[in-house]
């Protein structure tokens, strides 16, 4: 008898993945490398994949929530019809096959950017609006 000490969630709405904050700082700083660097390929092959790798993931991650968020917002709203065309983007750039080169490893940054400010965006148009005290 094999007695297992993983536990399966069952969670198809992703309500747990939605209440957990992105480590959004490490990646930030890992696209801020990644797109200074320049010239011919110093790494190996793996490593490229490893990092492709690691950015994929993340702007998975990232557009899930980037979608959860415009979710929120009227269909017909600019917002989220921005988000709707930037998340349309992800998922052909995110069907690539990843390659062990800086392009695709810079390419995977470029996506991780690109949803990182439309999350910022559509925060912004989810904040409530400030009022502005008049008088003076």
């Amino acid at each position: 008898m094999h007695t297992s000490t993983h536990t399966v969630l069952y969670d198809p709405d992703g309500l747990i993945e939605a209440e957990l904050p992105l480590d959004r700082e490490p990646y930030e700083s890992l696209v801020k490398a990644v797109l200074a660097w320049t010239g011919e390929d110093t790494l190996a092959t793996r490593d490229y994949e490893q990092i492709a790798l690691q950015l994929t993931g993340h702007a998975r991650a990232l557009a899930a929530d980037v979608r959860r968020r415009a979710d929120q917002l009227p269909k017909s709203s600019g917002p989220w019809a921005l988000a709707d065309v930037v998340l349309r983007e992800a998922e052909g750039r995110l069907s690539a096959t990843l390659e062990g080169t800086v392009r695709c490893v810079q390419n995977r940054a470029r996506l991780v950017r690109a949803l990182y400010e439309r999350l910022d965006r559509l925060e912004a148009a989810l904040a409530p609006e400030r009022v502005v005290p008049s008088g003076g």
